[in-house]
């Protein structure tokens, strides 16, 4: 292409640009912008699903467009809080202007819509109740059913007995998993997998519950409170409830699995 088509390309693009940013300037906003603010890396935040407009955390929410135009941040001043959905992707001018304005983007996080589970059997002893209060309202949030069979306070109390539990109301098909949460999660699992039909796993990334899934046909996840940040068992529990046992391979593998275990029932 011609040297002078380029330039007169590059002219064109950077005239259109002014005369969007004089529109926008003209715009009233909630703070003044200043001609010699640097450009500055935006900050991404992961927020739960549950969050509702009263505690928002953010100024304008563009959640439900994957495309951010410079039109979309109009009435945003410097300094301004934008949700966007997760991947959202935005116009050079729009992100000319997130820059400039050092607007900061929230991301919403992505509901497990993959899921083809619904209904949940959740439990923990005194050492992860209060992560399994907040898991409860994350899953709640995404239109699962959940039953809750305990704790129900930071009263001491023994793992087994909760781990049963949750384990017995998926062997008896009153929910499709269970989720148990102690310190570590091995005692849980140990437990859990004492009930015939009840195949658990102790896990502690997103790796770990994906495989648990796909190759072993996990039906009760463990999780420990003290190994891992709320934000990483959000994670590790989405990871698990989207996966599934689909490939043949692994099915004959755990139907071995499932004949070892007939061979010690009485």
């Amino acid at each position: 292409m011609p040297e002078k088509i380029i330039d007169e390309n590059a002219s064109t693009r950077d005239r259109v640009r002014a005369l969007v940013r004089q529109v926008l300037e003209n715009t009233p906003v909630e703070a003044e912008e200043t001609s010699d603010i640097e450009p500055l890396q935006t900050k991404i935040i992961d927020v739960a699903p549950q969050e509702t407009a009263t505690d928002k955390g953010f100024d304008l929410d563009e959640s439900g467009k994957s495309l951010i135009t410079e039109a979309d941040l109009r009435g945003l001043g410097a300094g301004a809080r934008l949700r966007i959905a997760d991947g959202a992707k935005f116009t050079p001018l729009a992100a000319d202007l997130i820059s400039e304005r050092r607007i900061e983007l929230i991301k919403k996080e992505s509901r497990i819509a993959s899921s083809k589970i619904r209904t949940i059997a959740l439990g923990s002893d005194h050492g992860g109740f209060e992560t399994k209060e907040k898991l409860k309202e994350f899953l709640a949030g995404q239109d699962f059913q959940i039953r809750d069979f305990g704790t129900i306070s930071k009263d001491a109390v023994d793992y087994p007995d909760i781990a049963h539990s949750v384990a017995r109301a998926v062997a008896d098909r009153q929910a499709e998993v269970g989720i148990v949460i102690d310190g570590a999660g091995i005692g849980s699992a140990m437990t859990a997998n004492k009930v015939a039909g009840v195949r658990a796993a102790a896990c502690y990334s997103t790796a770990l519950a994906k495989n648990s899934r796909e190759h072993n046909g996990a039906n009760v996840l463990t999780l420990g409170s003290g190994q891992n940040s709320f934000k990483e068992i959000c994670e590790i529990v989405t990871a698990f409830l989207a996966a599934e046992l689909t490939e043949e391979r692994h099915r004959k593998r755990v139907g071995k699995i499932e004949a070892i275990e007939r061979q010690y029932q009485r």
